[in-house]
């Protein structure tokens, strides 16, 4: 997708999904064989519940109809959530992972699994689970030591 192309679509379709009370997490155009797939990702602090999505779904496509961002050419139009294991880009996605845990890429190298206890404007306060039956210990870790960042998905998860 071009920058130009994306960027139009953003400004078009973001005031959109926030007056529905979501946040605009990402757009996204593939080609699949002949027809092209944009792919809007919405999230919201409380989530985004399938009558959500479908609502929202309906408000963009009628929106795109109106206007030719897309082109001549047909296209499906996907809306969907973030999914299980996000990458953490933004402040609000840390906030939104407090009591998660999470995969971190070290920016020094190597990489940290822990919890997120709480976010502020500076960074974590994270939970690091005990290995071979020693206690959790706490850590700092400021953003800026942060390359990348992923939920994990936790099955057998125990809620203390």
């Amino acid at each position: 997708m071009s920058t130009t192309q994306s960027e139009r679509l953003r400004e078009l379709l973001e005031p959109l999904v926030s007056s529905q009370g979501l946040d605009l997490e990402e757009i996204t155009v593939d080609s699949v064989g002949r027809k092209r797939v944009l792919r809007v990702v919405v999230d919201s602090d409380t989530g985004a519940d399938l009558d959500r999505i479908a609502e929202v779904s309906r408000a963009l496509s009628a929106k795109l109809d109106e206007t030719d961002v897309m082109g001549e050419g047909e296209y499906t139009l996907e809306v969907g959530t973030p999914g299980a294991e996000r990458l953490l880009k933004e402040h609000r996605h840390y906030v939104r992972a407090t009591g998660r845990l999470v995969r971190f890429q070290l920016t020094e190298g190597g990489e940290l699994v822990a919890r997120i206890l709480k976010v502020d404007d500076e960074g974590l306060d994270l939970e690091v689970p005990g290995v071979k039956g020693r206690k959790p210990t706490a850590r700092r870790l400021p953003f800026a030591d942060i390359a990348r960042a992923r939920v994990q998905v936790e099955f057998n998860r125990k809620d203390t």
